[in-house]
């Protein structure tokens, strides 16, 4: 299966999910400040990290998940990010669905230009390399968070988010997830 194709099919059931959840939970995720989301996303990858390490998983959680629940976490941060101020705390599932579906498009135009430009050398990498990058990509912004977000030379906190998505979805993939 190709790239692009994979990708299509990981972010649908990825969107499945949001999209079954925000009918639950409603859009109490708009309540979460973006150093929330980037902590949220680096106790799923600080836990995949973790398993990797030690062998060992207490939890029945699935490290699948995880990566998926990581690009959702990074849609709800660009989502807080892309969204007018002035958007209520409360949207509709139709609302919310048309900001995901907008994210996860731009995400997926970003991957395929990445992967002319680098040959998909993501595919010769091991998962728990790429469960680094997370990390790292997670203290990045933890650093722009920290300094008010004013990068000098360095890549932004979207891209940041943009980046963790798709090594969450390429991980995935590594990991023979359809």
């Amino acid at each position: 299966m190709s790239t692009p194709e994979h990708y299509d099919l990981l972010l649908a059931r990825c969107r499945t999910l949001f999209l079954a959840k925000t009918h639950d939970y409603g859009t109490a995720w708009r309540i979460l400040r973006l150093p929330s989301v980037t902590d949220q996303i680096f106790i799923k990858a600080n836990r995949i990290r973790t398993i990797q390490e030690t062998g060992v998983q207490l939890v029945a959680d699935d490290v699948n998940e995880e990566f998926v629940a990581i690009i959702n976490y990074c849609l709800i941060a660009l989502m807080q990010l892309h969204l007018p101020p002035d958007t209520p705390l409360d949207m509709s599932l139709e609302a919310v669905a048309v900001a995901y579906d907008h994210e996860a498009a731009e995400n997926r135009r970003l991957l395929l230009a990445k992967n002319h430009d680098y040959g998909e050398a993501w595919r010769q990498m091991r998962v728990a390399s790429i469960t680094d990058l997370i990390l790292m990509k997670l203290h990045r912004v933890k650093q722009l968070e920290d300094i008010g977000g004013d990068a000098w030379v360095s890549e932004s906190v979207e891209g940041s988010y943009r980046d963790m998505l798709n090594y969450a979805v390429f991980a995935l993939i590594l990991r023979g997830e359809k």
